[in-house]
């Protein structure tokens, strides 16, 4: 069973206040000039930003927060940000794998931007809603 699909918008103002909540204020996350010079197509999302939206979607389909048992990620293509209004979007989508007898389903996640994934290996596994 899939699903629904889960979308949300990235901008460069998003960058900024993740920096200021979480401290990392790595260049890479908000200048142009300092990401391409270290090889980077552009500014990119923090990865812990992009797992944190990916979170908020397993949340939505868990129906609470304390549902959510595990969640993880491996980090595969970064998110590039658009120094313009717009941004970017990062696209959340989930398979449901397995549901067992004691209560918990198991959820493949995917997460995509510009059509690309940028996690692997996404999983998560929520008490089942009753």
């Amino acid at each position: 069973m899939e699903l629904p699909t889960q979308t949300f918008r990235v901008t460069r103002a998003d960058l900024v206040r993740y920096a200021g909540a979480s401290g990392d204020f790595n260049p890479i996350h908000w200048s142009d000039r300092i990401a391409t010079a270290v090889g980077l197509p552009g500014v990119i999302a923090h990865g812990m930003f992009t797992m944190a939206l990916v979170g908020r979607a397993v949340t939505t389909w868990a129906g609470a927060a304390d549902a959510v048992v595990d969640f993880g990620v491996r980090f595969t293509r970064p998110v590039v940000v658009p120094d313009d209004d717009e941004g970017t979007e990062i696209e959340v989508a989930a398979v449901v794998k397995e549901v067992t007898e004691a209560g918990l389903t198991r959820l493949d996640v995917t997460a995509t931007c510009r059509g690309e994934k940028v996690l692997s290996q996404a999983r998560a596994t929520v008490r089942t809603p009753r």
